[in-house]
C-alpha cells in the first residue's frame, strides 16, 4: 500500500470539536480505516502553519482523496496531502537502468 503524508489545519468549529471531545481524534482515525481503507501509521500534534502531521498507508490515491473531500466538507480541517516515497524504494528505482 502506498504511503502519504497529510498535514491538517483545524478550524475554529474544529478546534471546538476537539476541545469539547478529545477523543474525537481516535474516532475519526478509527472512521477513515472503516470506510477507505486508510491507515494512520503516525500523528503528531505540531506548531506552525498545520496543526496535524498524519502518516497514513492507503490502499489508492482515490481512497486518500476521497477521505480528504469527506473530512474537508466537514468544515473542521483543512488538509494538504502529499504522496511520500520510501528512501529504499527511491534508491532501488535509481540504481535500476
Amino acid at each position: 500500500m502506498a504511503k502519504y503524508v497529510i498535514l491538517t489545519k483545524i478550524t475554529s468549529e474544529g478546534l471546538e470539536t476537539l476541545k469539547e471531545n478529545p477523543s474525537r481524534i481516535k474516532e475519526v482515525n478509527e472512521e477513515i480505516a472503516k470506510k477507505y481503507g486508510v491507515k494512520v501509521l503516525h500523528q503528531f500534534i505540531v506548531m506552525g502553519p498545520y496543526d496535524f502531521v498524519n502518516i497514513v498507508e492507503a490502499p489508492s490515491n482515490e481512497a486518500v482523496v476521497k477521505m480528504a473531500i469527506d473530512l474537508g466538507s466537514r468544515g473542521t480541517i483543512q488538509t494538504l496531502t502529499m504522496p511520500a516515497i520510501e528512501i529504499e524504494k527511491l534508491i532501488e528505482e535509481l540504481k535500476k537502468k
